[in-house]
């Protein structure tokens, strides 16, 4: 029998540390996912996936020479709509809602990657605890919540799950990080982003930085030198695009309207997520009950001293970490509709267990409990939902759109895709029933944009349209430069590479991210080639749209496009018959 030698031991256990690294994990999945990218592979459909699109539409936008709040209306942030425009023209063939899903990485690797490096040098088992919840949230395109029964993908939140995972970067870096350079880079870094994503998790972003300052986790130099970073930044975009000012005044023209008391939305998002809040509240309870005796001992030094350092000692404690971070989180879900909510209370509850580690056995178990309580649910239904909707997809069958390019890479239930050619055809036979749901301010089903049939039958309507543009042109001899649809989603100067038209507000959703239109927006609205109105179904929102920017619309023609929509085209190409 050969023994090892020391040497062959050694090698073993820097192969052995290797394959465990973080760090090589990291790059191993990055590669993984950018050869997916490069594979024709289909999603099943799910609720709200026209979402989506709003992306093709803000990519076409930049790569015709366009700027996102400048050039044209934002409902957030322009860096996802950025990412989203490098991705698509890097890998043209790949799934959009995994392209947009997956851009991200570029910010988020190599943050995630300097903390990682910082821990691991201390705890191996730390930085993988932090890095495989991360992987997981960040490679599944799904939501916490669920809007519909069927498996899918989530086509929607999808910025407001980019903001919760640089959030998850922040408080790992803030929690765990040790190296100054580190935590500056990682504080500039993911508020740097978050400012770019969406100002509602950059908010959340500045509290925990705030309280990490005080709490003595992030010296002042560092403060000051993550600021002057960010700062920075923020001069040179401003200075060569503008971009910053003009996102500013998209967030404040989409204050004004969405006005409303706060407290109703923390409500609602306190109950919508009540699966991590209500243990998370449970778990902030016991940890101030049991360390009450020593928190009271602190407030008494602090008030005798009346010293900087006599904060810290108080507030640098696990259920005031916890408690401002879960505040956080519940701050940031009062304006998202779906996202991944509290992932980033994990690095925290992490610190808890590690921390716990000596308490006798009735604290530990108590502490235990609620951590898996309050991290397990939204961890397992991710998982479980992205299993159901991978599962799923065997027995579903791709939608036929060749037209339609990458908006087409869906599947869905064979049942379902038979309603959506029945509903189109529906639309155009009886147009009188849902005209006159729409007088009376009904959707033609009361949670049309959750179902997935509904986004199936809006895309079966877009190819319509697009081979009755290419008709129409072919037949009177022009060509639409511009293209302009009366809609919430607006993927046709994307699919017929033509231009969108300056001024106008993508995700046009006319109750609460279009604001009324000026002159400017006016008169780019006069000068647009063709305008789009759809018939499939009528709704009111569309009927908003299309009054909203009824004043450009007074040198353009009304035809029948199609039986599924109407266009309006600019006279002198096409004068009325």
């Amino acid at each position: 029998m050969t023994l090892i030698s020391s040497v062959d031991r050694q090698d073993a256990g820097a192969v052995r540390s290797a394959l465990t690294s973080p760090l090589v994990l990291l790059a191993l999945i990055c590669v993984v996912l950018a050869a997916l990218l490069t594979l024709k592979l289909t999603l099943p459909i799910g609720a709200f996936y026209w979402d989506l699109f709003i992306y093709f539409d803000a990519a076409n936008r930049i790569w015709s020479g366009q700027l996102p709040g400048v050039d044209f209306f934002t409902p957030v942030g322009p860096l996802g709509y950025w990412l989203f425009a490098l991705f698509v023209k890097l890998f043209p063939g790949g799934q959009p809602l995994l392209i947009a899903q997956w851009s991200l990485m570029a910010v988020t690797t190599p943050l995630l990657a300097l903390v990682l490096a910082d821990i691991d040098r201390r705890s191996r088992l730390v930085a993988l605890a932090l890095l495989v919840p991360f992987l997981v949230f960040q490679i599944l395109p799904i939501n916490v919540e669920t809007y519909y029964s069927f498996p899918g993908v989530d086509g929607f939140g999808i910025y407001n799950r980019q903001m919760c995972l640089l959030l998850y970067v922040l408080t790992a870096g803030l929690v765990f990080a040790q190296g100054r350079m580190t935590v500056r880079v990682t504080i500039a870094g993911t508020m740097l982003a978050l400012f770019l994503v969406k100002i509602t998790g950059f908010a959340g972003g500045a509290l925990i930085c705030a309280f990490a300052f005080a709490a003595g986790r992030v010296s002042l130099r560092s403060a000051i030198g993550a600021l002057v970073g960010f700062l920075a930044v923020l001069a040179l975009l401003e200075l060569t695009t503008g971009v910053v000012s003009a996102y500013v005044g998209d967030i404040a023209a989409l204050v004004a309207l969405n006005e409303g008391s706060i407290l109703p939305r923390f409500l609602q998002a306190a109950s919508i997520h009540f699966m991590a809040f209500g243990p998370l509240a449970i778990l902030i309870a016991a940890l101030g009950l049991i360390g009450l005796p020593d928190i009271l001992q602190a407030t008494t030094t602090l008030v005798r001293s009346r010293r900087v350092a006599a904060l810290a000692a108080l507030i640098d404690r696990d259920v005031f970490w916890l408690g401002v971070v879960s505040f956080a989180a519940l701050f940031v879900e009062t304006q998202n509709t779906g996202g991944l909510a509290f992932i980033f209370v994990w690095p925290v509850l992490l610190r808890i267990l590690v921390r716990a580690g000596g308490a006798p056995t009735w604290r530990l178990a108590l502490i235990l409990s609620l951590v898996a309580a309050s991290a397990l649910p939204t961890f397992v239904q991710v998982i479980h939902r992205g299993a159901r909707a991978l599962v799923g997809q065997i027995a579903y069958v791709d939608l036929d759109a060749p037209r339609l390019g990458t908006l087409a890479a869906v599947s869905q239930r064979p049942e379902l895709i038979r309603r959506a050619t029945v509903m189109l055809d529906t639309y155009q036979r009886f147009p009188e029933a849902f005209d006159h749901l729409a007088d009376e301010e009904q959707l033609p089903s009361f949670t049309l944009y959750n179902e997935p049939d509904f986004h199936l039958t809006w895309l079966m309507g877009v190819e319509e349209a697009v081979e009755a543009i290419e008709a129409l042109e072919a037949a009177r001899g022009v060509r639409f430069e511009t293209i302009m649809n009366l809609n919430f989603v607006n993927p046709f100067p994307w699919l017929l590479d033509r231009q969108a038209p300056r001024g106008i507000a993508i995700g046009a959703d006319p109750f609460r991210a279009v604001p009324d239109p000026d002159q400017a927006v006016l008169a780019s609205v006069k000068e647009t080639d063709l305008l789009l109105y759809p018939l499939c179904p009528v709704t009111v929102a569309n009927r908003l749209l299309r009054d909203l920017y009824a004043p450009g619309l007074a040198g353009h023609s009304r035809i029948q496009l199609s039986p599924c929509w109407d266009a309006y085209v600019r006279n002198e190409l096409l004068p009325s018959q």
